[in-house]
């Protein structure tokens, strides 16, 4: 019985490789579809789509949402879709892929830090010493930056769009955790996604509207490559990637989840020197170094608590 429950598992983890695998080959795909849009109609009218495809197949769903339970959905929606998005497709349209994820990969830090003011777990000195070496692998990351990125502006040690890296980080955990209340309400994910995507890309395209893309008609500078890549997009981010989240979330804490990221930088990295030809930089190299030793510190303190499953 064990042993069954032992293979089940593992089964599910080779859909966590698989997931953020998926997940790194999407920073560089919105990377290059930045070259044919502006970055919140892009990400605005991919979400919108997703979400109005996925909500055609959960139409008779929506009449279960409790009225009580609809701000979680709301909820949903603004962190982990408007406020998300428009911080991240700012913050990628200046920088690197590689780069960009390798600042995602905060993620787990950020959710052990949610924990700890919102729901009151212990933050023992293992993992403030994992988060501590995780935090400073971002100094060096300071030190490779692209034209754009440099002329994005300033604020202490970090640029504009690090810093709005950082925010999308917070919150997308802000997100997940939205997503899992819901889920723990009896929800199905497949519903919870997709009605937030579709409020929240409807709120992103207002974004893009109300603050000066060019809408005449639409900001989009080449139809044909704009649709292409973001049909690719969509289907591997909003179809597949938002709703297999959802489902190991079932299996897997959202710590343990977000810890898995780790995996994204190195996937992200092969993607963005293969199909971008971004460089690796020596600077980088250290980052990644950093932040494998503190998330590897953080994540034996969490496995050592029996934390990271939900049975």
């Amino acid at each position: 019985m064990y042993s069954n429950s032992l293979k089940s598992l593992n089964n599910k983890f080779i859909l966590v490789i698989i997931l953020f695998f998926l997940f790194a080959s999407i920073f560089s795909l919105q990377k290059e579809s930045l070259k044919y849009s502006e970055p919140f109609f892009l990400i605005g009218f991919r979400m919108t789509i997703a979400g109005a495809i996925i909500l055609l197949f959960n139409i008779k769903s929506l009449k279960l949402i409790n009225f009580k339970n609809l701000k979680y959905f709301l909820y949903l929606s603004i962190f982990n879709i408007y406020l998300n998005s428009i911080f991240e497709i700012w913050g990628l349209n200046n920088m690197s892929s590689s780069k960009a994820c390798m600042i995602y990969s905060l993620s787990p830090f950020i959710t052990s830090l949610a924990a700890f003011f919102l729901l009151g777990e212990k933050l023992n000195i293992k993992k403030f010493i994992g988060m501590l070496i995780g935090f400073l692998g971002l100094i060096p990351l300071t030190y490779f930056r692209t034209y754009k990125e440099i002329n994005s502006g300033n604020l202490f040690i970090f640029s504009l769009s690090e810093l709005s890296l950082m925010l999308s980080v917070i919150f997308s955990v802000f997100g997940w955790i939205y997503l899992k209340k819901i889920i723990n309400l009896g929800y199905n994910s497949f519903l919870a996604n997709s009605f937030s995507m579709f409020l929240g890309g409807l709120l992103i395209l207002l974004h893009s509207f109300i603050f000066g893309e060019s809408w005449n008609p639409i900001p989009v500078i080449n139809l044909k490559k704009f649709l292409f890549y973001t049909i690719i997009t969509c289907f591997i981010s909003n179809i597949i990637c938002y709703n297999l989240f959802g489902y190991l979330l079932k299996f897997f804490s959202t710590t343990f989840m977000t810890f898995s990221g780790l995996m994204t930088p190195f996937f992200a990295s092969f993607f963005g020197y293969i199909f971008l030809k971004e460089n690796l930089s020596f600077m980088f190299i250290i980052s990644l170094l950093l932040f494998l030793l503190g998330l590897i510190i953080f994540y034996n303190e969490e496995i050592s608590k029996n934390k990271f499953i939900y049975k």
